[in-house]
């Protein structure tokens, strides 16, 4: 009897036992309010997710209250954060019909617009502020971006002629008409960073007839003066020429001399194109 009373009483000491602080219910969605998304969906650059999750398991004092503490951060795949971490407090009394409740937690994310493909994370911390007790989740998500191939030191990359500004496939032959407006896109990349990610770019255009002559040249055609929490891995540019209804057939040059203020350096890039 008395070994039967002690195995009871252990019973319902461990039945008694608070419920660890658990994040319930994690979930990514692409629409405020809305479902959680499969693990096979795929995000991209600019867009904004919205994730959600309840808190579990937390102590109540004898006032009825609850203190909960909870930090959101999001990273890309080699680590870096995306944003600044979200930091929040929930601070509240509970009635006696609320002792089950659960407080859910809403947050919006925005990917950054150029960000890389891969695979992205949220890590959720939550601190009971009151029993001193932890708990943490992470949820992955997949991001199908554009990606420019790094490089230490500033190039171009992906210089591709156009036959129109709203073209998505570039041109396999860079063949104009005299009168044809010419397009063109690029990325620069491999510019040094200053303090919060600032970039300080700018860039000239020339174009070159085949006899060597420069046709027309522009010093200083574009810039890119700014900073972000998120450092931006590439700079992406257009250009586009209207081609004279006189001038002449030939192959033309192109010349791109983007330069970064920060990193003291200069790069010139050259494409050719084809007036039939």
């Amino acid at each position: 009897m008395h070994r039967f009373s002690l195995v009871f009483a252990a019973a319902l000491f461990l039945r008694a036992a608070p419920a660890p602080l658990t994040i319930v219910k994690p979930a990514i969605s692409d629409l405020e309010d809305g479902p959680a998304v499969p693990a096979t969906f795929t995000f991209v650059p600019g867009q904004f997710l919205f994730l959600s999750f309840e808190i579990g398991g937390y102590k109540i004092s004898p006032e009825q209250k609850i203190r909960l503490s909870y930090k959101v951060e999001a990273a890309d795949p080699k680590g870096v954060a995306v944003l600044e971490p979200i930091e929040s407090v929930v601070d509240t009394t509970l009635s006696d019909e609320d002792k089950k409740w659960r407080p859910i937690v809403r947050h919006q994310i925005l990917i950054p617009p150029l960000a890389g493909s891969g695979i992205y994370s949220i890590t959720i911390n939550v601190k009971d502020d009151l029993a001193g007790s932890t708990a943490s989740q992470q949820i992955k998500f997949e991001v199908r971006g554009r990606d420019v191939a790094p490089s230490d030191t500033l190039v171009v990359r992906n210089f591709h002629f156009y036959r129109s500004e709203d073209d998505r496939d570039p041109l396999a032959t860079a063949v104009y008409k005299p009168g044809d407006t010419l397009w063109a896109r690029f990325d620069i990349t491999g510019y040094k960073f200053a303090d919060h990610n600032a970039i300080d770019l700018d860039y000239g255009i020339s174009v070159v007839a085949p006899s060597g002559r420069v046709l027309f040249a522009q010093e200083k055609a574009a810039e890119e003066k700014s900073s972000s929490f998120y450092p931006k891995l590439y700079v992406p540019g257009s250009m586009n020429l209207s081609l004279q209804a006189n001038i002449r057939p030939g192959q033309y040059t192109i010349v791109l001399t983007p330069r970064d203020h920060i990193g003291k350096q200069t790069y010139e890039s050259k494409a050719t194109f084809t007036i039939e």
